[in-house]
């Protein structure tokens, strides 16, 4: 789970840039902040991309602005943007 901690920092606490939905998707902007601190963002057939930790398995994420989309099929990262945040929900808790 601390690779999880190390993404919310990235994406939530404290990211590289704010997320702009007017300017950018929030996928190009996940992908953005990942690679800023360090992980290796590759391309996911069955996802909307994949991080390579250096010592693990892929990582597949799915990104969202609903929250109703959310399945156990992978990884999500859910833009809130009521509350203008994101939201990072492991495979294992997003049932």
């Amino acid at each position: 789970m601390q690779i999880f901690q190390v993404i919310e920092e990235a994406l939530i606490t404290r990211p590289a840039i704010p997320h702009n939905p007017y300017k950018e998707s929030l996928k190009n902007w996940a992908k953005y902040c990942l690679q800023d601190r360090g992980f290796k963002v590759v391309y996911a057939q069955n996802a909307d991309f994949a991080i390579e930790p250096k010592n693990g398995e892929k990582l597949y994420f799915k990104v969202t602005n609903n929250a109703a989309d959310v399945n156990d099929s992978c990884n999500w990262i859910v833009w809130d943007s009521a509350a203008k945040s994101a939201r990072v929900i492991p495979l294992s808790t997003s049932k």
